[in-house]
């Protein structure tokens, strides 16, 4: 082979795979490490990830990007598990979450609401008692938020594909139409047009089963909810690896899924991208450790992901923090 070619070939792989970087996360060092803690939630309020509940009463814990450290809040009044955190003006709420222990968790009664400022929880309005789940998917859209999917009895029964509307200024909730697919261990990503739920199974227990037989119940296919006609609809692209458990968020045009758990032993830890304009599901990356049970967010260009369990299951619980570049 001539110099010249071998230098063009060479040029050529090189900016090819530079223009197919991959998403892969890196466990960083950090100043403090977060509680080990799985089934919690992590949402992003104020340029810093918050990482609230879990199995136990777990202090809040704050990961500041800029100083690449941690510091503890106050404790969750109580056990909260299995749920998605959104945020509603300046605080936090919590709307489909569990409490108790395995296998037969309790859902929540009431809207919980966290104050980053003041490091004070109070009690929100009651959420109608043929409405009340965990494990299902949050999004707050405008001035209302809206809960998808979960499950009613813990990891025992009752998955369902409810949908539901949340009005924080009036404490009303309003029933919406039902998703395609039932879920829980769901996921909810979305913009001001779409709410995406992603992931999933489906955790009902029958005799013939041991526990743990759903955990290969999981959900390929992903609903979307369009908030215009308040109907949903199922993209075509189904998901490439589906879990349930994992996380998800969605940035310009883009919608990042990572981890889970499904019958397999370890964690998943795939990045999986889908294009919004393309409509095309790519796994672009990996995280440097597979996790279930906790969520990434987005802040200053990266997203952080951490705690979260390694295996199937409770264990071993993570304490860990990654960051994955955004390309």
């Amino acid at each position: 082979m001539k110099r010249s070619t071998f230098l063009i070939l060479s040029a050529f792989v090189f900016f090819s795979g530079f223009s197919q970087a991959q998403e892969s996360g890196q466990i960083i060092e950090t100043v403090n490490s977060p509680t080990a803690r799985h089934e919690c939630g992590a949402v992003a309020f104020d340029n810093q990830l918050f990482l609230i509940g879990g199995r136990g009463i777990k202090h809040v814990e704050i990961f500041n990007p800029k100083t690449n450290s941690w510091k503890k809040a106050g404790k969750t009044p109580f056990e909260i598990h299995h749920f998605q955190p959104v945020v509603y003006g300046n605080e936090i709420y919590i709307l489909s979450a569990f409490t108790g222990k395995f296998p037969r968790e309790t859902p929540l009664e009431k809207v919980w609401i966290y104050n980053p400022k003041d490091d004070k929880w109070r009690e929100g309005p009651v959420i109608p008692e043929n409405r009340r789940r965990g494990g299902g998917g949050a999004l707050t859209v405008g001035d209302k938020i809206y809960v998808a999917g979960g499950i009613i009895d813990g990891h025992h029964s009752g998955t369902i594909p409810w949908t539901d509307v949340f009005d924080p200024k009036t404490g009303k909730w309003v029933e919406l139409s039902d998703m395609p697919h039932r879920r829980d261990h769901t996921v909810a990503v979305g913009d001001d047009q779409y709410m995406y739920l992603l992931g999933g199974r489906t955790t009902d227990y029958h005799e013939e089963d041991n526990y743990g037989a759903f955990m290969a119940k999981t959900i390929n296919k992903v609903d979307r909810f369009n908030f215009s006609t308040g109907k949903w609809d199922t993209l075509a692209e189904d998901l490439p690896v589906a879990t349930a458990g994992a996380g998800a968020v969605m940035i310009k045009g883009k919608i990042y899924y990572m981890g889970g758990e499904t019958g397999q032993v370890a964690a998943h830890n795939e990045i999986q991208v889908y294009g919004i304009n393309t409509r095309k599901w790519e796994i672009k990356g990996s995280l440097e450790r597979g996790r279930h049970g906790t969520q990434p967010v987005v802040i200053g260009g990266k997203m952080y992901i951490a705690a979260g369990s390694g295996n199937k299951g409770g264990g071993p619980e993570l304490s860990s923090t990654e960051a994955v570049a955004l390309h």
